[in-house]
């Protein structure tokens, strides 16, 4: 019973993905991004057919685990994008080092003000990367990666929803500059909404999103000291 239950939810989370996917290409609305809209439907879910964690993380295990080999495929935009790097090599590394820098100072410090327990210290400081950065970051500083990773959707969620009304504030018009903005403040979110604005809006998101969660590994173990 409990395998027929498991394979519902995979299949259920599946198809929430593609549907809501589709929907989001034809009409082009925030909470239609699988980001958002999925999570809520598959807590709804759960909750109102009273089935459990383990029951649902069954055979959606798997889904987890392809976080490593997304990892990896980070690496293809680098590839294919030698020659933009190249030309734009300081204005990526001056994004990668303020967008780091801004989002572990601001998140420790703000966690320290609200007096938050240690253990959420550790698995906020690392939210404002991409998922499979920040699970093996918060594993290196003591934080707890289920909790990352729900703090790493959130701030992606909040970067998707408010990131372009702030673009458009501060009147950022540069293909560039909007994929350095969305890159680093909504990672793999953000990159979406980029690639949706211009390819090389998107192929800037991805590097700035990619650069950003490699340095913050390396730098786990000073946010480890700083928490």
């Amino acid at each position: 019973m409990h395998t027929y239950i498991a394979l519902f939810c995979f299949a259920f989370t599946v198809f929430g993905y593609y549907c809501t996917k589709a929907m989001h290409i034809r009409f082009k609305q925030i909470w239609l991004i699988p980001l958002v809209s999925v999570p809520v439907l598959i807590v709804a879910m759960i909750m109102s057919l009273g089935i459990s964690y383990n029951d649902y993380i069954l055979e959606s295990h798997w889904l987890v685990w392809m976080l490593g080999p997304a990892t990896v495929a980070f690496a293809i935009p680098v590839y294919e994008n030698k020659k933009l790097m190249k030309n734009h090599w300081f204005s990526i590394s001056a994004g990668v080092v303020i967008a780091v820098i801004a989002a572990l100072v601001s998140t420790i410090m703000l966690s320290k003000f609200l007096h938050l327990s240690v253990i959420l210290q550790k698995s906020l400081a690392v939210r404002s990367i991409t998922t499979p950065f920040a699970v093996v970051a918060s594993k290196e500083i003591g934080g707890k990666p289920d909790l990352t990773a729900i703090f790493v959707v959130m701030t992606g969620i909040v970067g998707i929803v408010v990131g372009e009304t702030m673009l458009r504030i501060f009147r950022v018009r540069s293909r560039h500059g909007i994929g350095a903005g969305l890159g680093a403040s909504a990672h793999g979110s953000g990159t979406a909404i980029a690639y949706g604005i211009h390819t090389k809006a998107g192929t800037i998101a991805s590097l700035i999103m990619l650069f950003s969660g490699v340095a913050t590994v390396l730098l786990a173990p000073v946010v480890a000291m700083m928490v």
